[in-house]
C-alpha cells in the first residue's frame, strides 16, 4: 500500500476489482505480536477476541471482557504502529443496547484501537449504525461469527445453501449500508464469497472464504505454527514456532541439569579479589 500509516479511508477504498493490492490483516495480543505483524509489511492488526483460545486456551471466544480488550489493545497500541489497530468488541459489550455499545467501543478507541469489529448481519446494522454515527469506524464480521458458535452448534461453515446464502448476502449488504468500512467474510464457500465481494463497495477480508475477496486474515498464532490443538481448514502455518520454542527450552533444561549453564560467560565477575574471600 504505502509507507504512511494506515487509515481508514486507505483501507475503505481498497477494492482488487479496482485494481487495488489484496488488504492484509493478522491478529496481535500484546507489544511484541503487534510488533511482528507491524514489521511483516501487514496493513492491519486485529486485537482479536480469539485471545480467548490461543492465549488464554478457552474453547471459544466468549469468556472475554471489554476490560480484557482494552488491557490488550493497550498494548499492542504500545508498539506504535503504521499498521492500522482494530479491536473486536466482545460478546454482550453491543448487545444489550446501542448507549451501551458506544460506551464499549469508546473504551476501546480511548485504549487506542482506530476502529472497532463487530460480529453480526442485518440485526447488528443498528448498532453499526449508532458507533458511526459517533465517528468509531466499524469492520464488520459475517459468515461464521465465532460469539454465535452455541446458535450454531460450533464451528461450522456457514452459507452452504441457496437460503443462507442469500442471506449472508443480504447480511452484507446491511452491514455496507450501515456505515462499516470493511467486511469480515468467515467460513463460508468461495463462490458466495466472490458473490459478496462483488456488490458491495467497501473492502472483504477473507478468513476460510477463498482467494476472491479484497484481503485476507489469519491469527497471529496459526501463521506462526505457535500453539496446539487442531487448526481448521482454511489455515496456513507458515513457520513451527511451537517445536522451535519446546527444543529451545529443552537444552536449557538439559544445560542446567548436566551444569552446562550458566558457563563463566553468563556470570559476573568482581574486580576486588578480597570479595571471594568473604566467608
Amino acid at each position: 500500500m504505502t509507507s504512511e500509516r494506515i487509515t481508514v479511508p486507505m483501507v475503505r477504498s481498497t477494492k482488487v476489482s479496482r485494481g487495488s493490492e489484496p488488504l492484509t490483516m493478522v491478529t496481535a495480543y500484546d507489544f511484541h505480536s503487534a510488533r511482528h505483524v507491524d514489521l511483516s509489511g501487514a496493513e492491519m492488526i486485529l486485537v482479536g477476541d480469539s485471545l480467548a483460545m490461543v492465549v488464554l486456551g478457552h474453547g471459544d471466544t466468549l469468556s472475554v471482557t471489554i476490560d480484557d480488550m482494552v488491557h490488550h489493545t493497550k498494548a499492542v497500541k504500545a508498539a506504535d504502529t503504521r499498521a492500522m489497530v482494530v479491536t473486536d468488541m466482545p460478546w454482550m459489550s453491543y448487545h444489550t443496547s446501542r448507549s451501551d455499545a458506544k460506551k464499549a467501543a469508546a473504551k476501546l478507541v480511548r485504549a487506542g484501537a482506530q476502529a472497532v469489529k463487530v460480529e453480526g448481519g442485518t440485526k447488528r446494522a443498528k448498532v453499526v449504525e449508532a458507533l458511526v454515527d459517533v465517528e468509531i469506524p466499524v469492520v464488520g464480521h459475517i459468515g461464521l461469527t465465532p460469539q454465535s458458535v452455541n446458535s450454531f452448534g460450533g464451528f461450522k461453515v456457514q452459507g452452504k445453501d441457496l437460503e443462507a446464502a442469500r442471506a449472508i448476502i443480504e447480511d452484507a449488504k446491511a452491514i455496507e449500508a450501515a456505515g462499516a468500512f470493511a467486511l469480515v467474510l468467515e467460513a463460508i464457500p468461495d463462490v458466495l464469497a466472490r458473490e459478496i465481494t462483488a456488490q458491495v463497495a467497501i473492502p472483504t477480508i477473507g478468513i476460510g472464504a477463498g482467494l476472491s475477496c479484497d484481503g485476507q486474515v489469519l491469527v497471529y498464532h496459526d501463521v506462526l505454527g505457535y500453539g496446539v490443538g487442531r487448526r481448521p481448514k482454511f489455515v496456513k502455518a507458515y513457520a513451527d514456532v511451537e517445536q522451535v520454542s519446546v527444543d529451545a527450552l529443552s537444552k536449557f533444561v538439559k544445560d542446567v541439569r548436566t551444569a552446562q549453564f550458566p558457563t563463566e560467560a553468563h556470570s559476573y565477575h568482581s574486580t576486588d579479589e578480597r570479595v571471594g574471600k568473604l566467608y
